[in-house]
């Protein structure tokens, strides 16, 4: 029998429709997988209501009084094994290469156990963060890790996932950054990504689970890799949907980089692979031109805008108001757990607000806009059309945020939505991801938060001793 799930008296329902309604005193039914109606408490029909026809053992009702309720938070951009790295002394104070270049040498000892552990503590932190749906971009395949590992740490955390095959295949020397260790033949990548396709990736709506081909990045594949890569995903079909993802134009060294080995802006790179299209998102775009954010726009490439491991890394900041403005599709990612060291999609938002403004324009973006970026902007950028609103038809994937914290007081009064993103981020009071009732008062309900703290602790100081030969 199908599970019910009716929430009323939400302070504000924040639904992401197209008219971008706010709903007072809202209410939400949830039948299954997806959302079914969506409006004021006092409107709920009677069948929903308790002791009404719809009311039975299969039938949850939650009082969302005090709670800002919305969509659940996408994060289009991370690497979830880097939480086993963050803070490491040696990578603290540096950009992005020589930030690389100091954490290589830990990664080369990552294995299954690891990759396991820091995918269930980092989808852990960003559920508890709002966030319930999330992709990742691993390319550490050494010492027997798989992607089949993500998988299946994603399904006990509850998170909808999309996987990223990356791969690195341009080592130091064939002229790239990475240490030769971290490189595959070329023909073995394409053989695994099909492979993780065909066994793993779920285009169905409502899926928890996709695949995504992801070449790292221009300084750590070849070109010839980059096209192989896209011609692979998209022989699949429009009805699989694969996607492609990488980095782009997160720094300078990396627009010399491109300029020096290639020829050409990263922009340009990315056109000559054939890497533009609805089915391509980029991380980072610090360094686009505006003729190149007029490219995205024109061809819908996605971009991943990551503030505050663009400012922990001093990368630059993203154009996203340009990108927005020229109808570039932006989402928000957490980016690598080390390059940020935390996975708090709500920080995101903030910072993404915040970040716009500090050159001078208080209007670079608004608070509403922001969490748009979190919720369709996201939606967008994976290319789904079942995540990022609260609208009838669309995934139950809801969150809520307690407005009486001690944080929002004297701001929620006024304007809970701009609270929500100008006030210090708080964790979710509840989630809902796929009609699954996940989080509750504040706590995940199905688990050991200790006991994967614990795990994912010892894992990362054993990676270290490993690394320094202990």
């Amino acid at each position: 029998m199908t599970t019910r799930t009716v929430l009323t008296n939400a302070d504000c329902i924040v639904t992401m429709n197209e008219q971008r309604e706010e709903i007072a005193d809202g209410a939400l039914v949830l039948e299954g997988k997806q959302i079914v109606w969506v409006g004021a408490t006092t409107d709920l029909p009677v069948k929903y209501r308790q002791g009404g026809s719809a009311d039975s053992s299969t039938t949850n009702y939650v009082n969302a009084g005090g709670k800002i309720v919305l969509p659940g938070f996408i994060n289009t951009h991370h690497h979830f094994f880097q939480t086993l790295t963050r803070v490491v002394p040696a990578a603290q104070n540096a950009v992005l290469f020589d930030w690389l270049r100091a954490l290589y040498p830990i990664w080369s000892f990552i294995g299954p156990e690891d990759v396991h552990a820091s995918t269930q503590v980092a989808l852990t932190e960003l559920l508890l963060s709002g966030c319930t749906t999330s992709s990742d971009h691993h390319y550490l395949w050494h010492n027997g890790s798989r992607l089949d590992d993500q998988f299946a740490a994603a399904e006990g955390i509850g998170v909808r996932f999309h996987g990223a095959r990356g791969s690195v295949s341009l080592g130091e020397s064939k002229g790239g950054l990475p240490p030769d260790w971290m490189t595959e033949e070329e023909p073995d990548i394409l053989v695994e990504s099909r492979r993780l396709v065909e066994e793993y990736h779920d285009a169905s709506r409502f899926s928890m689970r996709r695949v995504v081909i992801g070449p790292t990045s221009p300084f750590s594949v070849s070109q010839d890799l980059m096209r192989e890569s896209a011609a692979l995903a998209r022989s699949f079909g429009p009805e699989m949907d694969v996607h492609l993802h990488s980095h782009l134009a997160e720094t300078v060294d990396e627009e010399e980089f491109c300029m020096a080995k290639y020829g050409y802006r990263p922009g340009t790179y990315a056109e000559v692979v054939d890497w533009l299209g609805d089915d391509v998102w980029h991380a980072h775009c610090v360094h686009l031109s505006q003729d190149e954010v007029n490219h995205f726009a024109s061809t819908k490439t996605g971009a991943a805008h990551c503030p505050t491991s663009n400012m922990r890394l001093a990368s630059g900041i993203s154009p996203v108001r340009a990108m927005r403005d020229a109808g570039v599709h932006v989402g928000l990612g957490v980016d690598g757990s080390a390059s940020n060291d935390g996975s708090n999609m709500l920080e995101e938002v903030r910072q993404c607000l915040l970040l716009q403004r500090v050159m001078g324009n208080p209007h670079g973006m608004t608070a509403r806009e922001a969490l748009e970026i979190a919720t369709l902007g996201g939606a967008s950028v994976l290319g789904r059309d079942d995540v990022g609103a609260l609208v009838p038809g669309m995934a139950a994937d809801v969150i809520g945020f307690d407005l009486s914290a001690l944080t929002y007081a004297g701001g929620a009064v006024h304007d809970p939505v701009a609270a929500l993103v100008f006030c210090s981020p708080q964790p979710v009071d509840f989630a809902f991801v796929n009609g699954k009732h996940l989080v509750e008062d504040g706590m995940p309900r199905h688990i050991d938060l200790p006991q994967i703290i614990d795990r994912h602790n010892r894992a990362a100081l054993a990676l270290l001793r490993r690394a320094e030969g202990g």
